[in-house]
């Protein structure tokens, strides 16, 4: 190759695995999203192990998984240094690496971790105050939704001013002044579709007309005030609650806020990725698409994210490359695989040696069609202080550490999580159960006793050291 790619990472927020058009969802419209499948590889049981952007986001960095780099939860405000990243080590290839629109959870969140420039939501606000002086920079959210509201209302400022519309407008301002005697990596993030829940009111109205599909629920589920699976929390918000009961006008809004914000998403990224006047995509730059983690939106009686069913755990990853990488165009691969899986997989494109630190796996030889030589037995997907979990995407263990519950379902015939098969087959319950006690026997909340599993134990968002 006479010269190395361009990369381009979208990553959303909040994005659901089943809300992409080419998985036959039955009302959402994501035909940009859908040309990187099918001009590539879609991925179609790739997890977030952290379910929630800090851990997620961390993981992309740095090809580690949240057990590895020691975010196990939500916590804000931890700097961390002495890990290779993505761009950094691509910078050192002479990649011209730029972030834009919504940041990848650094702190401080001016520190690039390999980013050579950015522009992040931060930068938002003053934009928006110089764009239009009437504005402050808090103005996106003078509608009263807040960021973990499930409510909903159309945008209320003039769509070029809306945050989706912002991010597309810094990286196409980027591709123009960018340095044409080198490649680039460009970090395209997007805030949506995380609340608030406001896309352009044309998005909002579409999904009111065409109908939202209905919850899922498990026959597992209870209602929140009789004690929703996972959360004994009191509801002090019941706005932004984590257990919902929604139905009605309230769950159509919601539903149909969220599918807007991605439709929208979508259309911007048009504005990237066309064969007229954006990146020719095809020719000269790979496309990795993902997102941090899911949304429950309702179903089993369940909001926003962190937990391990699919909703929540479960996130879209597609890639797009130049023929001379021999991707198996339109291919569709159904082995698990996770947030550190990224890094590998870019420098093995590239043929750049991957660094000792990092934990996650290649997927080239999946996306040329090849059988590794060894894989994975499952994925440890975690959050705390909730839930361990296990998966290969055929079945999935669930553990409660608070209380000791279990849950097991089987994903191949049950795809939404509507069986709980835990009480019913302990035999094949039992070697997931067993896969578990390995895996956390020397983790030092002490999860393990005597080989059994321990409830009670304390669970923080960082792994004591």
């Amino acid at each position: 190759m006479k010269r190395r790619p361009n990369i381009l990472l979208i990553h959303t927020e909040h994005h659901r695995g089943d809300c992409l058009g080419i998985e036959n969802h039955p009302v959402l419209l994501t035909p940009n999203m859908d040309t990187v499948a099918r001009s590539g590889v879609r991925f179609s049981r790739f997890y977030s192990a952290c379910p929630s952007c800090i851990a997620a986001r961390r993981s992309i960095l740095t090809g580690q998984s949240p057990q590895t780099h020691g975010l196990v939860g939500y916590r804000e405000g931890i700097e961390w240094d002495g890990i290779p990243t993505l761009p950094g080590l691509l910078r050192e290839q002479n990649y011209q690496t730029v972030h834009v629109g919504r940041s990848m959870h650094q702190y401080p969140p001016r520190k690039g971790y390999g980013f050579e420039w950015m522009e992040i939501k931060e930068d938002y606000g003053e934009w928006l105050r110089e764009r239009s002086p009437r504005h402050g920079p808090d103005d996106w959210r003078a509608a009263g939704i807040m960021n973990n509201d499930w409510t909903a209302r159309p945008w209320h400022l003039d769509e070029d001013l809306h945050t989706t519309n912002w991010a597309v407008d810094r990286a196409l301002s980027f591709l123009r002044r960018r340095d044409p005697s080198r490649p680039f990596f460009l970090s395209l993030g997007f805030s949506a579709a995380h609340p608030p829940f406001q896309p352009p009111a044309f998005y909002m109205e579409r999904y009111l007309r065409t109908g939202v599909p209905e919850r899922l629920m498990g026959d597992w589920a209870r209602p929140p005030e009789t004690g929703a699976a996972g959360d004994d929390r009191p509801v002090h918000d019941y706005v932004s609650a984590s257990a919902v009961d929604m139905s009605g006008e309230a769950l159509l809004s919601m539903r149909a806020a969220y599918y807007g914000m991605l439709n929208h998403v979508d259309d911007q990224i048009r504005r990237v990725i066309n064969p007229n006047t954006g990146l020719r995509h095809n020719d000269d730059t790979i496309v990795i698409f993902t997102s941090d983690h899911g949304e429950m939106l309702g179903d089993h009686y369940r909001f926003r994210k962190s937990l391990a069913y699919e909703p929540s755990a479960r996130i879209p990853f597609l890639i797009s490359a130049p023929p001379e990488f021999g991707l198996t165009r339109g291919s569709v691969v159904e082995t698990a695989a996770t947030h550190a899986d990224i890094l590998p997989t870019v420098l093995d494109m590239l043929g750049l040696p991957i660094p000792e630190t990092v934990e996650g796996l290649s997927l080239y030889g999946l996306m040329r069609g090849e059988s590794p030589p060894t894989w994975r037995e499952c994925l440890h997907i975690e959050h705390a202080p909730n839930h361990h979990a296990l998966t290969d995407g055929r079945e999935k263990y669930i553990w409660w550490p608070a209380d000791g519950r279990e849950q097991f379902f089987d994903l191949t015939d049950d795809p939404g999580e509507l069986r709980d098969l835990a009480l019913q087959d302990d035999a094949r319950i039992a070697p997931w159960r067993d896969r578990l006690i390995e895996r956390l026997r020397d983790r030092p909340e002490g999860f393990v006793r005597d080989g059994k599993l321990v409830a009670g134990r304390p669970y923080e968002a960082e792994i004591p050291s």
